[in-house]
């Protein structure tokens, strides 16, 4: 998990680079509260911008910028929270996290670019089981407020007493909505398969999908797995998450058969394997899977282009 900001140890004075420094932090932890990259930045962006606009004698006031940078991009993300469960109401199909590359896989977003920009970190967010996909999923299920404790507290290690300052709670409503967060986990994780042994799973899922093996591609596949995919109305997806394992790979053999030349590629997604899509060159879906009891039992698929722009083609992790 990810640590907290030092406090006291970030001095106004000492110039932009320390502020700076905390850019990291801030990302990955408003990632983890709004699910992409690039409303996190928006955020940390704002988060700046109310730091510079304050005095000199205003800043040098405060005894832990870093502290505070923390609680204004709480804050912020805590407001963005509630406007974008109206937003998702009204979003095409069901909304899924954006996915994250592993390091060797981010590109700059600069027009054109096609390989890592080495003065942009590829590590922006630390990619630990808090930014798994089926975690994030369950974020997605909780209020604002308890995604917000339970994100600070369990994953970052902000005492409670700091949680309720920007949760605008007490503290111990800030215990108990992150009590319940932890309830809503344990309730639809299940517990994670062996990094390696998930990989085997899905490299064998990707072989059987390729041979169009129908037979395997249901071994694989739990018999209650889900498969939810994110086209965001952009790209064609299915509205509403398929159920059962046969209906899944019947439905991944329909795809193969619609998409001549479809390339598929074994990535780290989201701190995990993962796979790939590729057509004539162009990324169109990236798969994140659980894989539990030797089987598949869930598989997300985004394909809304807007949540790909950070994915190159043709490199491995």
């Amino acid at each position: 998990m990810t640590a907290p900001s030092e406090p006291g140890h970030a001095r106004p004075d000492q110039g932009l680079s320390v502020i700076a420094g905390e850019r990291r932090h801030l990302i990955g932890l408003a990632y983890r509260l709004l699910g992409t990259l690039a409303d996190a930045e928006d955020v940390v962006q704002e988060t700046y911008a109310r730091w510079y606009a304050m005095s000199r004698q205003q800043q040098e006031a405060i005894r832990s910028p870093g502290a505070w940078l923390t609680t204004v991009a709480g804050r912020i993300c805590l407001d963005l929270l509630g406007s974008a469960r109206a937003r998702r109401e009204r979003y095409v199909g069901e909304w899924i996290p954006e996915p994250l590359p592993g390091r060797t896989e981010w590109i700059s977003g600069r027009p054109g670019a096609a390989s890592a920009d080495p003065a942009d970190p590829a590590d922006r967010v630390t990619l630990d089981e808090s930014v798994g996909m089926a975690f994030l999923v369950v974020l997605e299920s909780m209020t604002p407020a308890e995604r917000v404790a339970f994100v600070l507290h369990d994953v970052f290690g902000y005492p409670f007493a700091e949680v309720a300052g920007i949760v605008g709670r007490t503290p111990a409503a800030c215990r108990q909505l992150a009590s319940s967060a932890r309830r809503r986990i344990r309730a639809a994780q299940a517990p994670p398969a062996p990094a390696a042994r998930s990989a085997d799973v899905i490299r064998d899922f990707k072989r059987a999908w390729e041979a169009k093996d129908i037979g395997a591609l249901i071994g694989l596949l739990a018999p209650e797995a889900t498969m939810t995919a994110d086209g965001g109305g952009l790209v064609s997806a299915v509205l509403r998450p398929i159920e059962g394992g046969e209906q899944i790979a019947r439905y991944a053999l329909a795809v193969a058969g619609m998409s001549p030349g479809l390339t598929i590629r074994e990535r780290t997604v989201n701190g995990g394997p993962g796979l790939v899509a590729e057509q004539d060159g162009v990324i169109t879906a990236v798969m994140a899977f659980e894989v539990a009891d030797d089987r598949i039992a869930r598989i997300w698929a985004v394909r809304n282009p807007d949540k790909l722009r950070l994915w190159a083609v043709g490199r491995q992790d």
